[in-house]
């Protein structure tokens, strides 16, 4: 019997997450160890941005170094994951199936979002990995239908990751590396409002986080590395509860909290 698997959004922080992982990376190494096996992985990082959403069908994803001017070891980092056509033709079909328009891509490799945190919950890449795109011209709304259309490849013993960062401020994060300092009031803020609505599961609010979150344009200048969230939040399941497994910050600005989501018992 196959066991439903919860849906994760983890972080992948700075690209030396890769190398000096602490007490995030433990994070996901031990959620990964409480999970059943995964038939498949659905990998949505918010470093694959398309205009709709795109499912990956590369039989040996590359290893994307997608960044620059970091240490030379982390350019020799290579994750050999495998993919699977019969999972991504069952990630399409979902798709379709809620009513959003689908593009594939035969070529797609993993970028840092993507390889970073399975290298570290999935050390053998002995799952196969499906690559999904996020859209962030759509905002929290359209990610969170993308999640919902994946809530029911949870029964079929497929894995969501999705993979960004609770703050994602680049200008702030190139100033403490330079500098040193301290963590803005602002992130803090920020992850207390996000994981009090969570919590309680205010689907509306956390939508709206653009107007009603405090600090909200600090925290995240562009969406795309909070939108993951909004994409594990909706495949979930209908009410899904919410569950952070790691609060932390790396960096001084960078939150590197990472939350499971499932239905609630009884609902």
């Amino acid at each position: 019997m196959t066991q439903i698997q919860p849906s994760l959004f983890v972080p992948h922080g700075a690209p030396t997450f890769a190398l000096n992982p602490g007490a995030a990376g433990a994070a996901l190494v031990n959620m990964a160890g409480a999970l059943p096996l995964p038939r498949a992985i659905v990998i949505v990082s918010a470093h694959w941005d398309t205009a709709v959403p795109t499912v990956g069908f590369a039989e040996r994803p590359e290893t994307i170094h997608d960044f620059w001017g970091f240490p030379d070891e982390l350019y020799d980092i290579r994750y050999p994951a495998t993919g699977c056509r019969e999972a991504s033709e069952e990630v399409v079909a979902a798709l379709k199936a809620a009513g959003l328009p689908v593009a594939t891509d035969a070529g797609r490799g993993l970028d840092h979002g993507a390889w970073v945190p399975l290298r570290l919950m999935f050390p053998d890449a002995d799952v196969p990995v499906i690559p999904l795109s996020i859209q962030s011209r759509g905002g929290p709304q359209a990610a969170y239908q993308l999640g919902q259309a994946l809530a029911p490849l949870a029964a079929s013993g497929f894995l969501v990751i999705a993979s960004g960062n609770v703050t994602h401020n680049l200008r702030d994060y190139q100033m403490a590396a330079r500098s040193g300092g301290q963590t803005p009031t602002y992130v803090r803020h920020f992850t207390d409002w996000l994981a009090d609505k969570l919590h309680t599961g205010e689907i509306d609010n956390l939508l709206d986080y653009r107007r009603q979150a405090p600090g909200a344009a600090q925290a995240h200048p562009s969406d795309e590395h909070l939108l993951p969230l909004y994409v594990a939040l909706g495949a979930g399941g209908k009410n899904a509860g919410a569950r952070r497994f790691h609060a932390g910050i790396d960096n001084f600005v960078i939150a590197m909290d990472a939350y499971s989501f499932s239905p609630k018992q009884g609902a």
